[in-house]
């Protein structure tokens, strides 16, 4: 466990999130270069997409056209790039009381959409959090309610797990006929849940703080950690069984099966997640690892 050797596949970035594997290559997002990037298996990088006025990419999905949906984060909206052309897909801006955050795209096209809750990098208290539901239409309506930080999503069949990284915890739900979502329960409990308020107080103590997640053929996830320790492969029974340690001084904050032989553990790595120190510096990594179990 956690003997295993990491690899750095691109180097320079602000910080890496939403990392996915598609059509033979890696989609990343960088938040303060604004910019969607491809990159290929020997690290050759291409940005597809740059946001103007200071827009912050995030979550990437896409549609069963082959769309490509990205989250704008400071701007609450879903953007769809088609054929070169961007547009506005949804306005979930009524729906937000944070920045908008990951997501997670059903073959059908609906989306689900996290937010942060509270003002995160201003160091307000945080704040329960709603997890949206967006049509392949674009239209958009409330999936679950009090969530503490709805953060990284993966979809396993009819059942839709999305971490909550400051409830300590990885939520589950059925995902019933139209998309709407039911049967809410704890998938896998990583630490005690705080009381939601004052941020300093809800870390005191705080020992996993689920980020990423990522889905395997036997049903466990890799879960990332954003207080910086091992990342965790958790079985169906909620069960820690393997981890992975981050370099020395990095954290590793999101996570991505893929590759051409899908067991590429792909993983977005900074020294924090500090807005005002990863926009002045480069020193964000990819880093990838060979693990035993492929890609769902």
């Amino acid at each position: 466990m956690g003997a295993r050797e990491l690899v750095t596949l691109l180097s320079g970035g602000h910080y890496f999130e939403g990392p996915r594997w598609r059509d033979g290559r890696w989609w990343v997002s960088d938040f303060y270069r604004h910019t969607v990037l491809t990159v290929q298996p020997d690290g050759r990088a291409e940005a597809v997409l740059t946001l103007e006025g200071g827009a912050q990419p995030s979550g990437l999905g896409w549609l069963p056209d082959g769309s490509l949906l990205v989250v704008s984060m400071r701007d609450h909206r879903l953007l769809r790039l088609r054929d070169g052309e961007l547009s506005v897909h949804a306005e979930l801006g009524e729906h937000c009381s944070g920045l908008l955050n990951d997501m997670v795209v059903a073959e059908d096209g609906t989306a689900y959409v996290g937010n942060f809750g509270f003002d995160l990098m201003g160091g307000a208290d945080a704040r329960h959090a709603k997890l949206l539901r967006v049509a392949p239409d674009g239209a958009v309506s409330v999936a679950a309610e009090d969530l503490i930080f709805p953060n990284g999503a993966v979809i396993d069949g009819s059942t839709l797990l999305v971490n909550e990284t400051l409830g300590g915890r990885i939520t589950a739900f059925g995902i019933e006929p139209g998309g709407s979502l039911g049967n809410r329960r704890v998938w896998a409990q990583l630490q005690p849940t705080p009381a939601v308020g004052p941020l300093d107080q809800m870390l005191a103590g705080a020992t996993f703080a689920p980020d990423g997640l990522t889905l395997d053929a036997e049903g466990h996830v890799w879960a990332a950690n954003a207080l910086g320790g091992p990342v965790a492969r958790i079985s169906p029974a909620g069960e820690v069984v393997d981890t992975i340690a981050p370099p020395e001084g990095l954290a590793v904050f999101a996570y991505m099966l893929g590759g051409p032989e899908g067991n590429t553990l792909l993983m977005c790595a900074a020294p924090d997640f500090a807005e005002e120190s990863r926009k002045a510096a480069r020193e964000a990594l990819l880093l990838t690892t060979t693990v035993e179990v492929p890609a769902a």
